[in-house]
């Protein structure tokens, strides 16, 4: 007997009453995007579990695409067998001979959904739990804190066993929560944010800001290759690409200087919007921490939400760099975000921004800006569109002759 099944329990998607088997349908269809380089895999859905059938593909390979999915609490290598106390002993026996089990403790642990079966939860351990200790050399049980889990699910149709829990990416999958537009720099945070709301399941469309010749098509690339990485953790992203450049030589122009970060980022968000309203996306989302920088106070975040009443997710607000760092690191982002190319946040700082600014002076600023609509819609209607996958890149337009 081998491991022929990767058995898939929910976690939180348990719970979501009659919506749960949107929440199912949406996670398998993730699953069947992330394994489709294994053609001949077939998924298995029931009400509590999905179970996906090797016919002989590698499962350690689709171990590591598994653990990237949102909506998965845990995972396991799985044995099929016939739902029959014999058929049950040998699968246990075969499936604790084929690990390094002498000098460990075990234990066996039944889970009936078939109520109907002969024997009852504690009579199925003991049956099956005796039978492997009669079978095995230098193994003994132990209830309370075993080294090998066997489990055991019965079920009507097939009993599958397991002898270790994978844990999962949790969260809900992506899509299932509604769509937000992630404002994507390219630095380290945002990045970090956007894979907090995806875990949520936010389906994202990511924003960037792009402002040549003062930023060079690397740093564009670089903003791609950290879509590209999102897209890991289950879900198909938009980027949009926003010229950025007349906005800001205009800021520089029309806005004191100790003010022209706090006016910039109130029209990126402006601008953000508009997108959001073309794409029907319900959020914003940003990497901001408090006090990090002087545009994540309490004050600037204060001024500058004043140009939109949608709801703005901040992830990483209450995290420090550290934290945010490792974040970073565990989910892969981090090498592309230190890459030594400038981008539209970093150009024209002023030495000494505002880390206070007032509302109505920055209000009052902006309101010698005669055409500051019109640099917005303009803005919008250049912006410039991929659809990026985690195997693919579709240009939305002629962006693909750029590179």
């Amino acid at each position: 007997m081998t491991y022929d099944h990767i058995l898939i329990r929910f976690g939180e998607l348990s719970t979501k009453g009659r919506n749960r088997n949107l929440f199912i349908r949406t996670l398998s269809s993730h699953i069947k995007q992330a394994l489709k380089e294994f053609p001949s895999i077939q998924l298995q859905k029931t009400r509590d579990r999905i179970f996906i059938v090797l016919n002989g593909e590698p499962h350690d390979a689709i171990i590591e695409k598994v653990k990237k999915i949102f909506g998965i609490q845990s995972f396991s290598i799985a044995m099929k067998v016939k739902t029959d106390v014999q058929a049950m002993k040998d699968g246990a026996l075969a499936a604790i001979k084929d690990m390094d089990y002498e000098g460990k403790t075990f234990k066996v642990s039944v889970k009936r959904s078939y109520k109907q079966f002969e024997l009852e939860t504690n009579e199925l351990n003991y049956a099956i739990g005796s039978h492997v200790l009669v079978n095995t050399d230098n193994l003994t049980v132990d209830v309370k804190n075993p080294d090998i889990n066997m489990r055991v699910e019965v079920r009507q149709d097939a009993t599958y066993i397991t002898s270790k829990d994978i844990p999962g990416a949790g969260g809900l999958p992506v899509g299932t929560s509604g769509r937000g537009m992630l404002m994507l720099s390219g630095g380290i945070d945002s990045p970090v944010a956007g894979y907090f709301a995806m875990k949520r399941g936010v389906e994202l469309h990511a924003v960037h800001f792009f402002s040549p010749p003062y930023t060079s098509e690397r740093a564009k690339q670089k903003v791609i290759d950290l879509v590209k990485k999102l897209t890991q953790y289950g879900s198909t992203i938009k980027l949009h690409i926003v010229p950025f450049t007349e906005i800001q030589v205009a800021i520089q122009k029309q806005v004191p200087s100790n003010y022209t970060m706090t006016s910039t980022r109130r029209f990126m968000l402006k601008i953000t919007d508009e997108l959001r309203r073309k794409e029907q996306g319900l959020a914003i989302i940003t990497g901001e921490s408090l006090g990090q920088v002087a545009s994540q106070t309490l004050e600037s975040m204060f001024a500058i939400n004043d140009v939109t009443s949608t709801p703005i997710i901040r992830p990483l607000i209450t995290m420090d760099k550290t934290e945010i760092t490792a974040i970073a690191r565990k989910i892969d982002t981090y090498d592309i975000s230190k890459r030594p190319f400038e981008d539209c946040c970093t150009i024209f700082t002023p030495a000494a921004p505002k880390t206070k600014p007032k509302l109505e002076k920055v209000s009052y600023y902006e309101s010698f800006f005669e055409n500051m609509e019109q640099y917005i819609q303009e803005a919008v209607a250049k912006t410039e569109t991929i659809t990026i996958t985690s195997d693919s890149l579709e240009a939305d337009d002629a962006l693909s002759d750029l590179f």
